[in-house]
């Protein structure tokens, strides 16, 4: 099981602070959207050069112009790019094919998406790595809730993700549906010691 840290709403330097500090334990870095939009490729291409070992995930949220924008962000250094579940099926097509030609991933984002057609539809696709994930705006009315998600053994083959307000107190919740990669956020960026804190998440799902 992976760990994956996302990088959001924060500096630049607070970004690259967190992965220094958080380094040993992190296997993932997730370039958030609200930090791409800040800072561009010139983030993505930075992070990758300064942790060339590490998986680089550039949080782009593609819902159109999906050829040029997964180009974008593996040219950048990213190897694995987000598109949202709700886009058009080209869209999503477009994504995949170009990630085949640079041999790198496609995360699907099944933000607000529960349709169980639709994940059917994506796996047809062909998408292999999916995001069950409970939106910044959604926790402000309740916290992620596993048995909310649309999740069932149909997707043994599949590489799940799940993000929303993960943290260690919720961490034993999340891991009842097993996923391959657990993402974490301000469970980490914001502990008061955050080596600590991913160190322990780590150790955690490891068991």
């Amino acid at each position: 099981m992976f760990l994956q840290l996302a990088l959001d709403r924060l500096t630049k330097e607070e970004c690259f602070q967190i992965v220094e500090e958080t380094e040993i334990s992190i296997d993932w870095i997730e370039i958030g959207t609200g930090v791409i939009k800040e800072y561009g490729m010139a983030m993505v291409r930075e992070m990758k050069a300064n942790f060339p070992h590490k998986t680089i995930v550039a949080d782009m949220k593609t819902c159109d112009a999906g050829k040029h924008e997964t180009k974008q962000a593996f040219e950048a250094g990213a190897d694995i790019s987000t598109v949202m579940a709700f886009s058009a099926n080209q869209t999503i097509k477009d994504s995949l094919e170009v990630a085949r030609l640079y041999d790198k991933k496609i995360m699907v984002d099944l933000l607000g998406v529960f349709d169980w057609n639709r994940i059917d539809s994506l796996v047809e696709m062909g998408v292999d790595l999916l995001c069950f994930h409970y939106g910044k705006d959604m926790q402000t009315q309740r916290e992620l809730d596993v048995k909310s998600l649309p999740f069932s053994d149909t997707l043994k083959d599949i590489q799940i993700s799940v993000a929303g307000g993960i943290s260690d107190k919720n961490l034993p919740e999340i891991l009842l549906i097993n996923p391959d990669i657990i993402i974490v956020g301000n469970g980490i960026s914001m502990a008061a010691d955050r080596g600590k804190a991913a160190a322990y998440i780590k150790e955690y799902i490891s068991k």
